[in-house]
């Protein structure tokens, strides 16, 4: 996959990725302002902010107009909110290009955020946030992370608090606006089958009326921790959910690439060591699965499962027993490889969409500034040896990085504590 990167003077960046064989194309624009950029008293203004943009512009004035002119033709519309960066996207049928551009742009450069929809979509919002505490198999995540980092953005929930999005008015808003959405921390990508020449004189003439301030930047996140820690977030459910894991290394560490490895080893998929002991040979869970998580600052490998309650204490021997292992030991040349394989074959299956396409390449530029195509990953993965992956559970599985978030009917933190040994 070819790429060209057109870079703006005012700071816009355009990625265009064309793909002549595809039936489809993308466009999603990604804007450096996510949780991590907030402060307390605007907690979830992010998110907030990326429901009201569809709410009406001048062109499309209200919700219902906004979505129909892309369910006329079949298209697929959303954004989404993370920690450190706000997407919008639209992907519609090759020849409905321009009412993409159009659309996205129109949503991202004009809405109008009107203080009455505001008010109404208060009530979505705390709907949302009932909906995650309702749902501790998502909800434990969102509880790991602030065990993590605590009283500060990386470890506030991207969606807020009910106090603060009851507090949200119009200005606040506004003021966001001109403060994190920036040419210099916009990028608009491009995916699919299109004119690339013309898409780029396309955006480069919609995009002339952003904002070219320059934005706001985040607060590093901080992080400390001597001893393990454990958190119970008591609640009367059938299983327990926890996320058990450690901290790992961030976007711009080479390692993070051996930890990511030693994750899909862990609990990548379904021949993984802990799905084997933990759901295979014991049936203690539906469930179980281990990822690497890298921020621009952050990171950290976590195994999360959902457990029987009185089976609890056993889980978590068995993953810290798995984790113990590759610290201790060298993984084999056959499993180095299979995870190797595993790793290349779901990235590239992953790469086949259009919409795939342009967050994969849009995230990296926003993220790191440096855009790795599928096979410079490929090639990154290729020169992972055991060592580095040894080297890296040895500097990750250290009982001063362990943490522990539960959900369930526990009430004792100190007994889940004591178990955290390695």
């Amino acid at each position: 996959m070819s790429y060209k990167k057109t870079t703006q003077k005012d700071g816009l960046r355009i990625i265009t990725v064309p793909d002549k064989n595809a039936k489809a194309v993308t466009v999603l624009v990604v804007v450096g302002a996510g949780s991590k950029y907030e402060t307390k008293d605007n907690n979830g203004i992010s998110h907030f902010l990326e429901h009201m943009f569809f709410k009406g512009t001048n062109k499309r004035p209200n919700a219902m107009a906004i979505a129909e002119t892309l369910d006329r033709v079949g298209g697929v519309y959303n954004a989404f909110t993370s920690k450190e960066y706000t997407g919008y996207f639209a992907k519609t049928r090759t020849e409905h290009f321009d009412l993409a551009l159009d659309w996205v742009s129109d949503i991202f450069l004009h809405s109008k955020i009107p203080s009455q929809e505001i008010n109404k979509e208060k009530g979505v919002i705390l709907e949302e946030i009932n909906m995650y505490l309702d749902t501790p198999m998502q909800y434990v995540g969102r509880l790991w992370e602030g065990l993590l980092y605590g009283d500060q953005p990386a470890g506030w929930l991207t969606i807020g608090t009910k106090e603060s999005i009851l507090s949200f008015q119009r200005k606040h808003f506004i003021d966001y606006l001109k403060t994190h959405y920036s040419s210099s921390n916009t990028i608009v990508c491009v995916s699919g089958n299109f004119n690339q020449a013309e898409a780029i004189a396309s955006i480069k003439k919609i995009f002339k009326p952003i904002n070219k301030n320059l934005p706001e930047t985040k607060i590093k996140a901080k992080e400390t921790q001597s001893d393990p820690v454990a958190m119970v977030h008591f609640k009367k459910t059938d299983q327990t959910h926890l996320c058990l894991g450690a901290r790992g290394y961030d976007l711009f560490n080479p390692k993070r690439y051996a930890l990511g490895m030693l994750s899909v080893i862990l609990g990548g998929n379904m021949s993984s060591r802990l799905f084997s002991e933990v759901r295979a040979k014991r049936g203690l869970a539906y469930y179980i699965h281990t990822e690497s998580e890298n921020y621009t600052d952050t990171g950290y490998l976590v195994t999360q499962a959902g457990v029987p309650n009185g089976e609890l204490g056993r889980v978590i021997g068995l993953i810290l027993k798995e984790y113990k292992s590759v610290r201790d030991k060298r993984i084999s040349a056959a499993e180095l490889k299979k995870a190797k394989d595993y790793i290349k074959g779901v990235l590239t299956l992953s790469l086949e969409s259009s919409d795939a396409k342009a967050s994969f390449y849009a995230a990296q530029e926003l993220l790191t500034g440096e855009i790795l195509t599928l096979k410079d990953k490929c090639a990154k993965i290729n020169k992972i040896t055991s060592s580095d992956i040894k080297e890296a559970a040895n500097e990750v599985f250290t009982p001063d990085k362990l943490n522990l978030a539960v959900i369930g009917p526990h009430k004792n933190k100190e007994i889940l504590k004591s178990a955290l040994k390695l």
